[in-house]
């Protein structure tokens, strides 16, 4: 299988939508998940209902993605310890990486690679504001990260960071899990800015840029808080100045509730054009959706984007 590093230099790669919006849209109860205790911890679905996490990759993979991200954004001690499993870190991620690996399997050619990226989120406390510590945070990474590396995963999907303490604790978990079996994947990070144009604790993107690119990431980028016509600037400041390849992965716009239920603004189509124009404008070469994002907005991404040649890069 070809590089995945040198696939996001060379061209356009597609992720896969959004796990929750997916969850959401599937007939599960209480049960499904181990009780009404553990309701609404999608990533233990790994292990309770492990054909609802193959379902929902082999239908992103069925359209055409290249990439697929594990079921473990929150599957780490810090998350899970809210549900009272912390301690099932470790095996969760595991069978995440499993799932994942198993149906990308059939769908991988030689003319037509396909990699799965372990998805680390940020968790739920900042160590920026010292709600958590940093050594901690660290640790609770590390555990997670050795999991999807003991099942296969490709690279680690370091996302929605919104704090650079937590950013870089994710990082170095991810190293120490490496490390301590020699093994070497590449690290994509991927920053959220929030509608102030700014990450939570108020780090602009060129901040951040230059605080996490040298700790070796091989693919830096945005995903969640917003749709993408709020992300085109940061982009824009990404194009210039970031060394590796940018990635991009919005939300299907900005959220509202309707009927009782989440939605989002932004349809396929609209948002195809968006990031088809990050593509060819911007030299933007990883894509995908993130929240409210649907099998349907990737259908239209990969039919706008997935053919395009990345343009030059204004930097």
């Amino acid at each position: 299988m070809g590089s995945y590093e040198d696939a996001a230099r060379e061209r356009v790669l597609v992720y896969d939508g959004a796990f929750g919006t997916y969850v959401q849209e599937q007939p599960l109860s209480a049960d499904d998940f181990g009780g009404p205790d553990l309701e609404g911890c999608n990533e233990l679905l790994c292990l309770t209902r492990p054909e609802v996490i193959a379902g929902m990759h082999d239908r992103y993979l069925d359209l055409g993605v290249d990439v697929v991200e594990t079921a473990t954004f929150g599957a780490f001690a810090v998350p899970l310890a809210e549900y009272g499993i912390a301690e099932q870190a470790y095996e969760i991620n595991l069978a995440a990486a499993r799932i994942a690996k198993e149906v990308c399997h059939g769908y991988t050619f030689d003319s037509q690679p396909r990699w799965v990226a372990g998805s680390v989120g940020p968790g739920t406390k900042l160590a920026s504001l010292g709600q958590i510590r940093y050594a901690e945070l660290r640790d609770a990474f590390e555990v997670q990260a050795r999991g999807l590396l003991d099942g296969g995963v490709d690279l680690f999907l370091i996302e929605t960071q919104y704090d650079l303490l937590g950013a870089k604790a994710a990082i170095n978990g991810c190293r120490r899990a490496m490390a301590a079996i020699g093994m070497e994947v590449p690290l994509q990070v991927q920053v959220t800015i929030e509608m102030t144009g700014r990450m939570l604790p108020g780090t602009e993107i060129g901040a951040a840029l230059a605080a996490l690119i040298p700790l070796g990431p091989a693919v830096f980028g945005l995903n969640c808080a917003t749709g993408p016509a709020e992300m085109g600037e940061h982009l824009r400041v990404l194009s210039e100045q970031c060394p590796v390849p940018v990635a991009c992965i919005p939300n299907a716009g900005l959220p509202q509730v309707v009927d009782g239920r989440m939605h989002y603004d932004v349809g396929p189509d609209e948002f195809a054009d968006y990031l088809a124009r990050f593509v060819t404008e911007l030299g933007v070469s990883v894509i995908g959706g993130c929240c409210g994002t649907t099998p349907e907005h990737l259908r239209a991404a990969i039919d706008r984007c997935a053919d395009l040649t990345p343009g030059p890069r204004p930097g």
